[in-house]
């Protein structure tokens, strides 16, 4: 199971928020940079890097730290937060995002995501699923549809989308453990269905619940940054 620690940009800074309120930011560290090195040190190749900013404007902002970290690491990058427009997609990736991370815009717009898949590559993109109560939301989360994740997921799977994410929205920030019932429930209801896991992980008990469901990854933020899980622990973990 992979590791793929997050780092959520507002302001240049690292943060984290709870449950996406951006009233509840909390600042980490002022430099992306050293932090994304030090996950690169600790032998991690992944990085989840979320444009705060962007996602609000609806274009993407912090374009400068992706290439930052891009340039001075060897690290893997999925980069989402504001990407509405070819534009957009285009500056991520020319920006060193090996994956653009889209989420709203496949609900809202899917016509133009699969255009974009076909054009780029379905391995170019991180396809992330937001939800409440087993429905998609978007919005910041401020707006639950009523779209049922398993339709949603099945039918980009075979549009040829296969890194995917889920993050249950009530668990987001938490620290009261990932959603464990929701994840089997899609990896059995959803043929081919690679998951990585997002929200709610406090612990190594919660990477070991993941990993024996048959998650292929797990992004990790809030619990990393409150030392609940150190560096240490996941470098044997590894």
């Amino acid at each position: 199971m992979q590791i793929i620690p997050a780092i959520d940009i507002i302001d240049g800074k690292c943060v984290r928020l709870t449950q996406g309120d951006y009233s509840q930011k909390k600042i980490y560290n002022e430099n992306p940079l050293e932090v994304a090195k030090e996950f690169e040190s600790a032998g991690i190749n992944r990085l989840h890097l979320v444009d705060l900013d962007g996602a609000k404007a609806g274009a993407v902002k912090n374009w400068n730290v992706l290439e930052s970290i891009a340039t001075n690491t060897k690290l893997r990058i999925d980069f989402g937060g504001g990407i509405k427009q070819e534009d957009d997609l285009k500056i991520v990736l020319n920006s060193g995002a090996s994956m653009a991370t889209i989420g709203s815009l496949a609900v809202k717009k899917p016509d133009l995501f699969i255009e974009w898949v076909e054009k780029y590559g379905a391995d170019r993109f991180f396809l992330g699923a937001d939800v409440r109560e087993e429905k998609i939301a978007i919005g910041g989360w401020m707006e639950t549809t009523d779209v049922s994740i398993f339709d949603f997921l099945n039918g980009f799977i075979k549009k040829g989308i296969t890194q995917i994410f889920c993050t249950d929205i009530s668990k987001d920030g938490k620290l009261e453990g990932p959603a464990i019932e929701l994840y089997k429930k899609m990896m059995l209801q959803i043929s081919g269905l690679k998951l990585v896991a997002s929200g709610g992980v406090s612990n190594m008990e919660d990477l070991e619940a993941l990993k024996n469901i048959g998650c292929s990854g797990v992004i990790i933020g809030k619990a990393i940054y409150e030392g609940r899980i150190t560096l240490e622990q996941l470098i044997k973990f590894m």
